[in-house]
């Protein structure tokens, strides 16, 4: 089942293209979440063999991550904020909780932002409340742009490098995530302790 649903990617990628590249990591980062390597592995496999190029690969699927990611920002900027004043006290919002989250992200929008493209299944989530809190649209635009380009990279290269093995693809992949799960920690202790030694 797996390997039948790989195989329409490639196809489909391989049929469409960079567009097709580009619209998939659009809706991945917005509408539909599902998981990215579906998509850039079997298109870095692809550049391996010679059929697309890895450079443009990179920056279709940059691309598609980063309107997905202004699609979520702008709808939760221009409508979340709107709904949650209104019917947020029924799901145990209040303005309390809304003023702390916009404090919350005018001082660690960047690095919150950041990490957050960088953890499975939370990739996507973490423009709405960047967009809820309004932040600053460009520090948005480069911390997701950075943290959607380091995962890209990985995924394309996974694909480039080791093809159509799914299961030595599957390991690193687990690998990978735990190296970087570890070292988004280990970022986050390292910048909460400099925070505290600001304040200090």
């Amino acid at each position: 089942m797996i390997r039948e649903i790989a195989q329409s990617i490639v196809d489909l990628i391989f049929d469409w293209g960079y567009m097709g590249i580009f619209l998939l990591m659009a809706i991945e980062s917005s509408f539909i979440p599902f998981p990215s390597e579906i998509v850039l592995i079997p298109a870095g496999y692809l550049a391996s063999k010679g059929d697309m190029n890895f450079g443009i690969i990179l920056a279709s699927g940059l691309g598609g991550s980063m309107v997905g990611a202004f699609i979520n920002y702008y709808l939760a900027l221009l409508l979340g904020r709107k709904i949650l004043m209104q019917y947020g006290k029924y799901f145990f919002i209040s303005h309390e909780s809304m003023d702390k989250m916009d404090n919350f992200f005018l001082k660690h929008g960047a690095i919150s932002t950041f990490i957050g493209r960088l953890i499975p299944g939370i990739r996507q989530l973490i423009s709405i409340p960047a967009g809820l809190s309004r932040m600053n649209l460009a520090v948005f635009s480069t911390y997701t742009a950075l943290g959607a380009g380091i995962w890209a990279l990985i995924l394309v290269s996974l694909g480039y490098f080791i093809g159509e093995n799914q299961e030595l693809i599957d390991t690193y992949l687990k690998q990978i995530t735990i190296v970087v799960l570890v070292s988004l920690v280990l970022l986050g202790v390292g910048y909460t302790f400099t925070q505290r030694n600001k304040k200090a």
